[in-house]
């Protein structure tokens, strides 16, 4: 357990994240889970599980979803601070390995309002991402100059742009408050960029769409919502799908959150792939939750608050051979 890959981006985001071991004792925390407990970043660990809460059940739980290799949530775990408060919160209990257990905690009743200031989730994905972003365009940079094929330097500006989109999004995220630069976005534009990205894969899906063209322009962040279709795309994909059908249509009266939208554009990437697996429908969109062992379960997680910050919603529906992810978005204009 001394190298964890996702550790440098686990320890910047927003929600609090503990490991424990067979015994149930902390073995490491990050900075959020501190903040809620006041205490020092590093004053938790070796502090045994039932120390922290003030909710017995948990450390059972605990000890169960570790046995039996399975998720579990608990509700309402009352997790005490160093000045004697507690905090009413939500717990998941997913085992990390055989020997070591992942605690996720949430808040009870506290979810962000749309268009809230950016996560550290969001932060930390930018930073990890801007030095391989330089080095991809320089090399892409080298090949354009020295390729005389005119399809391979088409290839090679594909990779340009998309870098350096990339990279703008990064350094807007970076920002103090990483605030979208909002205006509007023409859905079908995003999808045939999408399309245009996906054909360039080695071995290329099959693509099929299916779009209402009279539906107008969303008001958003155009980089920002490229970067929720490519990841939907690309996690179908990963998961085995060989064909991929983009479809947008109206909505009405959708509920997101507190807020029903009057109108609202649905745009749907679905996939032929084997379905979402039963044990990670709960908590698909979580941090870190992932059904693949080299994924890093971050890309739902930031497709989701993406959504969020655009006062729609992400929703996904699955069963094997077919697996549709939704983004809701509101037609009319959001005032955060």
């Amino acid at each position: 357990m001394e190298t964890m890959p996702w550790r440098s981006l686990a320890e910047q985001m927003a929600t609090g994240l503990a490991l424990v071991d067979a015994d149930l004792r902390v073995q490491w925390h990050n900075a959020a889970l501190a903040e809620w407990l006041e205490l020092g970043l590093r004053s938790a660990i070796g502090v045994p599980l039932a120390g922290l809460v003030a909710t017995p059940e948990l450390a059972q739980q605990a000890a169960r979803a570790l046995a039996e290799q399975r998720l579990l949530q608990v509700r309402g775990v009352g997790l005490g601070g160093a000045t004697g408060g507690t905090r009413r919160l939500d717990v998941t209990l997913q085992p990390f390995d055989a020997d070591h257990l992942l605690l996720e905690v949430h808040a009870l009743a506290e979810l962000p309002a749309v268009a809230s200031p950016l996560s550290a989730t969001l932060r930390g994905f930018a930073h990890e991402v801007k030095n391989p972003l330089a080095g991809l365009r320089g090399a892409a940079q080298l090949l354009q100059r020295r390729l005389h094929d005119d399809d391979l330097k088409a290839l090679a500006a594909m990779v340009l742009a998309e870098t350096d989109r990339l990279t703008t999004l990064a350094n807007r995220l970076l920002h103090h408050d990483g605030a979208p630069r909002l205006g509007a976005v023409n859905p079908h534009a995003l999808l045939e960029r999408l399309v245009e990205l996906l054909r360039a894969e080695s071995p290329p899906p099959i693509l099929r769409h299916d779009y209402d063209p009279s539906l107008p322009d969303v008001h958003g962040d155009a980089d920002r919502l490229q970067q929720i279709l490519l990841n939907l795309a690309r996690n179908a994909i990963e998961a085995g799908a060989r064909t991929l059908t983009l479809r947008t249509r109206a909505e009405h009266g959708i509920r997101v959150g507190e807020r029903v939208l009057r109108s609202a554009l649905r745009i749907d990437v679905i996939d032929d792939g084997p379905g979402v697996p039963a044990e990670l429908r709960e908590t698909l969109f979580e941090p870190l939750v992932s059904g693949r062992a080299d994924g890093s379960g971050l890309g739902l997680a930031l497709s989701r608050e993406i959504a969020h910050e655009h006062g729609g919603e992400l929703r996904y529906a699955s069963r094997p051979g077919e697996t549709t992810f939704s983004l809701y978005l509101p037609l009319e204009r959001t005032h955060g």
